[in-house]
C-alpha cells in the first residue's frame, strides 16, 4: 500500500490495523496508529460497564425508570447486578486511568488551549499548533470522569454497606453518587457528540485505531510533528513487515 493510499477500514489484514493492535504513535502509509488494542479495550471497558450499570441504577433510583428494569429481569435482579457492574466499571476504570496517565499531565501549551478559547470565539485567530496528542479539553475531561469515578466509588460502598455508616454519612452519600452519576452521564452524551458529529474521523481511533493524517495534522498538529520526527515508526514498521515475511 502507497502512502497516499485511502484506508480500508473494513479489511481486517489492513497493515495500519495490525500495527495498532500493539504500537500507538506509528505511522503506516496515511495513517497513524492512535490507540493500541489494550487502551481501546480500557475505553470502551469503561463505557459499557458504566452504561450497564446507570440502566440497572436509574430504576433502583426513581420508580419513572422502573420500566428498565424489566430488560434485566425485574428489580430485585437490578439490585444485585448494579452494585457487582458498579465494581467492574471502577476497576477498568482504574485500569484506565493508570494506562493514560502519562499523556495527561497538564502542560503549558494547555493552559494556552483554554485560555485561547475563554477569550476568543469560535475557531478564527486560535493557534492549535502546539495542541499534542490530547488537547486541554480532553485532559480536563480525563481528570473530571477519575474525579467523578473516585464519587461514585466511595458513595456506592457507602450505600452498598450502609450499617457501617452513621445516618449522616449516608445521607451525604445518596447526593454524592446522584451528583455524579449526573454530571458522568451528562458527560458522556456531550464526549460521544464530541468523538461523532462535531469532529469526524475521531471515533475510528477508538475502533480502528487509527487516524488519517490529515486528522492528525488538523486537530492534533504537535503530536502528528512528532510522530513524523521519530524513529520509531520505521522501526517498528520493519519489525512488522518481517514477521508477516
Amino acid at each position: 500500500m502507497s502512502s497516499t493510499a485511502t484506508p480500508r477500514p473494513h479489511l481486517p489484514g489492513d497493515p495500519a490495523v495490525m500495527v495498532a493492535r500493539r504500537y500507538e504513535d506509528v505511522v503506516c502509509g496515511n495513517e497513524i496508529s492512535r490507540h493500541n488494542l489494550l487502551s481501546r479495550f480500557s475505553h470502551w471497558a469503561v463505557a459499557v460497564t458504566f452504561v450497564l450499570a446507570m440502566l440497572t441504577g436509574m430504576p433502583i433510583w426513581t420508580p419513572v425508570f422502573g420500566w428498565m428494569a424489566y430488560l434485566f429481569g425485574g428489580l430485585t435482579v437490578c439490585r444485585i447486578l448494579h452494585p457487582w457492574l458498579g465494581v467492574a466499571f471502577v476497576v477498568f476504570s482504574i485500569e484506565r486511568f493508570f494506562q493514560w496517565l502519562p499523556d495527561m499531565h497538564v502542560l503549558p501549551p494547555d493552559v494556552d488551549w483554554f485560555r485561547q478559547r475563554a477569550t476568543k470565539q469560535g475557531r478564527a485567530g486560535v493557534d492549535d499548533s502546539q495542541v499534542g496528542k490530547y488537547n486541554g479539553g480532553q485532559k480536563l475531561y480525563f481528570w473530571a470522569v477519575s474525579i467523578g469515578s473516585l464519587g461514585l466509588l466511595f458513595s456506592g460502598l457507602v450505600m452498598w454497606l450502609p450499617r457501617y455508616f452513621p445516618p449522616v454519612v449516608r445521607q451525604l452519600m445518596y447526593l454524592v453518587h446522584d451528583f455524579a452519576f449526573i454530571c458522568y452521564a451528562v458527560s458522556l452524551v456531550v464526549h460521544a457528540y464530541l468523538s461523532t458529529a462535531a469532529e469526524p474521523g475521531t471515533f475510528v481511533s477508538m475502533s480502528r485505531g487509527t487516524v488519517t493524517r490529515a486528522w492528525a495534522r488538523l486537530h492534533h498538529p504537535r503530536w502528528y510533528h512528532d510522530v513524523l520526527a521519530g524513529q520509531r515508526s520505521r522501526e517498528v514498521m520493519t519489525d512488522e513487515q518481517d514477521r508477516r515475511s
